[in-house]
C-alpha cells in the first residue's frame, strides 16, 4: 500500500539510475536508500517524495547519498539555451548565470556564447 503511494519516487530513482538502491516495506513504512549521481538528482528525488508524502512524510525513511559532491549537476547544452536559462533551471535565478560561466571557463570564453552538446558543470549553490 505505502509502496504504491511512492511509486513515482521509485520510478524517478530508476530513471536517474540511482546506484546501490533498494526499497523495503516494514511495519507500514517504506524504507528507500541509494546513491544519486549529483546533489541535483537527490533534490529531485526529495521533491518527488514531498509531492506524495508532504513536507515531512511519516510513512517513509530515505537515505540518499551523493556520489559526486564536486558539482551540483552536469548539463548538456541544448539548442536555444542560454546560461541564464540554465541558471534558472538549477538555481531558480537566471542572474546566477555567471556562477556557471566561472565554473566552465575551461570550455567557455564568453557567457553569451554556448553551443549545443557542450557539457557544463553546474557548481554547488
Amino acid at each position: 500500500m505505502v509502496k504504491a503511494k511512492y511509486q513515482n519516487v521509485l520510478d524517478l530513482g530508476e530513471k536517474l539510475k540511482i546506484q546501490n538502491g533498494d526499497v523495503k516495506e516494514e511495519n507500514g513504512k517504506l524504507k528507500i536508500w541509494g546513491t544519486a549521481n549529483t546533489q541535483y538528482d537527490k533534490d529531485r528525488l526529495w521533491d518527488e517524495i514531498k509531492k506524495s508524502g508532504g513536507e515531512n512524510p511519516q510513512d517513509l525513511e530515505a537515505d540518499i547519498k551523493v556520489a559526486d559532491k564536486n558539482a551540483y549537476a552536469y548539463h548538456t547544452v541544448e539548442k536555444g539555451e542560454s546560461l541564464s536559462k540554465i541558471s534558472k533551471k538549477y538555481y531558480g535565478d537566471p542572474m546566477k548565470y555567471n556562477k556557471i560561466f566561472e565554473a566552465n571557463k575551461n570550455i567557455l570564453d564568453n557567457p553569451d556564447v554556448i553551443h549545443p552538446g557542450q557539457e557544463l558543470e553546474i557548481p554547488n549553490k
